[in-house]
């Protein structure tokens, strides 16, 4: 008892002096040896303890064997409540448990996988409504469909629930299957607004490569476009060299893969020869006399000739 602590309600006196019955109660839940040393005694309630011991066990590091004791009033034996394996405060835990649905991930999904879609998804509305449903005496209202499926299961021997049911003559959703456009349900305006947050967050002008950019890709001749109202802000890149190539960008993101923005530039035009090689070059054996002292020679020649 003397490594035992308590709180600050007074714990049962017999309750509290029960360790060796707590014990053998955890030892008979556990093993032998996996019980430790008694930690401390808390006070559940009148005459009512529980007793924590130490586990040893590998793998459950900090957790704690909980013995729960109690007595009826007046009386002084005290008797066995429950036995559980507790967290204490250092415990190792594994994180708090969350939905699938907030665990997914882009990326996560692998072939053969599938993702089921809520009934009541936000992303989504109906792609047609049934406004032009025929009143129920009509020869293609639902109920009149049934009678028929259910007088060919007479004949062929077929259920009802077994067969397909066609949609309805003259309705939205057969003109729409007709023309290959029957969805159930469609992109709703809050899942067009979620979807361009994530493609602007990716590809849009506020990213590093769209700041650094030479043009935007709205004028950009990869740029493939999309359908839809979606399509009036997005596009398809289709620049195999671009970082976004096979992506969906934003009309104002860019990269410097832009069709136009990048001029071929001109060859640079080499500097001049030091030494020309295609012409030659006169190199002299003798200098040249000087013309000034030549001509005073010829002077004084002819003056003297004068003289004699």
């Amino acid at each position: 008892m003397s490594a035992a602590t308590t709180r600050s309600r007074t714990p049962d006196r017999l309750c509290a002096e029960a360790v060796d019955l707590a014990r053998a109660a955890a030892e008979e839940a556990a093993a032998p040896g996996v019980v430790g040393e008694h930690v401390e005694i808390v006070s559940e309630g009148d005459r009512v303890v529980t007793h924590f011991f130490e586990c040893k066990e590998m793998g459950y590091r900090g957790w704690r064997w909980a013995v729960t004791v109690a007595r009826a009033s007046r009386a002084k034996l005290v008797t066995l409540d429950e036995t559980v394996l507790l967290p204490g405060p250092d415990s190792l835990l594994a994180p708090e448990w969350v939905p699938w649905s907030e665990r997914l991930r882009p990326g996560d999904l692998g072939p053969g996988d599938l993702l089921p879609t809520d009934a009541e998804d936000l992303r989504l509305e109906p792609g047609y409504t049934g406004e032009d449903e025929p009143p129920p005496n009509s020869p293609l209202s639902e109920e009149m469909a049934e009678l028929v499926e259910a007088e060919d299961a007479e004949v062929s021997g077929v259920t009802p629930a077994g067969l397909l049911l066609a949609p309805m003559r003259g309705s939205i959703a057969s003109v729409a299957e007709e023309l290959g456009l029957r969805r159930a349900r469609v992109l709703s305006r809050y899942g067009l607004h979620v979807a361009a947050d994530r493609w602007e967050e990716s590809y849009g002008p506020k990213t590093p490569m769209a700041q650094a950019a030479p043009a935007a890709c709205v004028s950009c001749g990869f740029l493939n476009r999309i359908g839809g109202s979606l399509g009036q802000a997005f596009g398809v890149c289709a620049n195999e060299f671009s970082p976004a190539d096979g992506h969906v960008v934003s009309l104002a993101y860019g990269c410097g893969g832009h069709s136009e923005a990048a001029v071929m530039p001109a060859p640079p035009r080499p500097a001049p020869h030091v030494i020309d090689e295609t012409r030659v070059d006169p190199f002299p054996l003798r200098p040249a006399a000087d013309s000034g002292s030549v001509s005073e020679a010829s002077d004084e020649a002819a003056a003297e000739l004068g003289h004699s």
